[in-house]
């Protein structure tokens, strides 16, 4: 009897944490968007640089393709320059150490001086590398 509790006891505690790895990794990953968005936003070149992959593949609406270099430096030099930046609607679909992501980006885009709202869709591909989720590809797209 005694065995039987501590088999049953085993049991549940294992499968509650099989049950708690989807939702914590989904939440590593919607905090790594979240930390990628307001890097983008506040031009944090540095965290830029940590949650981005080396073979980073990032596709904006308009067909343009960029690697990470090219990225970073767009925001760097406020080629890329955002006076507000929001996901919303998203969606993450965990697959082992890939996640991918959809969202709606709203932004209020600056061209210079001059205001431009921006409102598109996102799909993100997020990979966990060294323990770490990082952007590996981006594709935007209008609606």
């Amino acid at each position: 009897m005694q065995k039987a509790k501590l088999v049953i006891g085993f049991l549940c505690l294992f499968s509650g944490y099989v049950a708690a790895a989807p939702a914590t990794a989904e939440k590593d990953v919607a905090q790594a968007v979240d930390h990628l968005t307001q890097a983008m936003l506040h031009k944090d070149i540095p965290e830029l640089q940590k949650l981005t992959a080396e073979k980073l593949s990032y596709g904006h609406s308009s067909g343009k393709v960029q690697d990470k270099k090219e990225f970073i430096a767009d925001i760097e030099t406020g080629k890329s320059a955002f006076k507000t930046l929001e996901m919303q609607k998203q969606t993450i679909t965990l697959l082992g150490d890939t996640a991918l992501v959809r969202n709606h980006f709203s932004a209020q885009a600056l061209n210079g001086t001059e205001v431009v709202p921006t409102e598109i869709e996102n799909f993100q591909i997020w990979q966990k590398q060294g323990g770490k989720w990082l952007l590996i590809g981006r594709q935007a797209f209008r609606i």
